[in-house]
């Protein structure tokens, strides 16, 4: 089994790669075991489970108590990859999460899939849309949010690598391939994919390749900005935002709500730095979505990349005024 041979600009769903990426580790790795809610042929771990049979459980419709078997497991020495959508998975296993695998520092990995309203026609219900702000204000969880088929690979990979808590969203959606092989991923790094001088661009997921086509269509205008993909939501990389607010504007980006996500994560350091940067937010304002295309929904709540750039320049007008 190896990895998918896929070029920049190919076009495939982030939730794949967790599955392949997952396989591959399970022939290294005997201490790995997988759960999952029911959902594995749509997150992927079923890919897993029908090479290592003996490694992989379906627990059923009851997330609340694989993440407790997941703590168990991972007491007795295994590591308990765990995955269901992401909106069932952080809702239903809350406390289970707080105590018996965040509070306790146990080595759990939780993937929930299907992230966002790129989610499309599952409608509100289904579409996990403050799963990346809930899961940052848990204490000692590790949050990553990978935006193509070989980050999430490599994202995977460290999850196994790094001992203790983590959360990774994968999306249904199919998504630009942005780079050719698995990059060299660091835990509380972000990725410059695009130098600018006048504004940055920090996104994650499925917005990152809508960041990237921003930026293009904004250097037609003659404005140049910086794209960063911020893939570890936490660890987040505070030095690369105390660099980017030197250019006075950062607009951030992410599939779900503004309210405490990456973008709080931006303006929290901006903050603190007291530095003379304005900082707007792309992503869902205080609302839930609706059913539909996941194009069509981006567009509609102002997420796609006319958006973002439309964001980069409203920023820079006002930063003139």
């Amino acid at each position: 089994m190896a990895l998918q041979n896929y070029k920049p600009g190919d076009r495939t769903a982030t939730r794949d790669a967790y599955g392949d990426a997952l396989e591959l580790l399970g022939e290294k790795h005997k201490d790995i075991v997988a759960l999952d809610a029911d959902l594995a042929k749509s997150t992927k771990s079923i890919v897993f489970g029908r090479k290592f049979q003996q490694r992989f459980r379906y627990i059923g419709i009851c997330e609340a108590d694989m993440v407790s078997m997941a703590a168990g497991l991972a007491r007795c020495g295994k590591v308990p990859f765990v995955s269901s959508f992401a909106c069932f998975l952080l809702n239903r296993s809350l406390d289970q999460l707080k105590i018996s695998v965040c509070y306790s520092k146990t080595n759990v990995k939780l993937v929930g899939s299907h992230g966002g309203i790129s989610t499309g026609d599952d409608g509100p219900t289904g579409q996990s849309v403050f799963d990346i702000a809930v899961a940052r204000a848990i204490p000692n969880l590790n949050v990553l949010v990978p935006a193509d088929y070989y980050e999430t690979a490599a994202c995977t990979n460290a999850m196994y690598e790094n001992q203790g808590p983590f959360f990774m969203r994968t999306c249904r959606e199919i998504t630009d391939v942005l780079t050719e092989g698995v990059p060299d991923f660091k835990l509380g790094k972000a990725t410059v994919l695009r130098d600018g001088r006048d504004a940055s661009i920090m996104a994650c997921g499925a917005l990152v390749p809508e960041a990237l086509r921003a930026a293009k269509s904004l250097e037609g205008m003659g404005i140049s900005v910086s794209v960063l993909d911020c893939a570890s939501v936490k660890p987040f990389d505070s030095k690369a935002v105390e660099k980017e607010a030197q250019k006075g504007l950062i607009v951030t980006a992410e599939d779900g709500v503004i309210q405490g996500g990456l973008g709080g994560a931006v303006a929290e350091v901006v903050a603190e730095i007291n530095g003379d940067c304005r900082v707007l937010r792309v992503g869902l304002d205080n609302t839930f979505a609706e059913s539909g295309k996941a194009s069509q929904l981006l567009a509609k709540y102002g997420m796609d990349a006319a958006a973002i750039a439309k964001k980069v320049t409203i920023g820079l007008n006002q930063n003139r005024m």
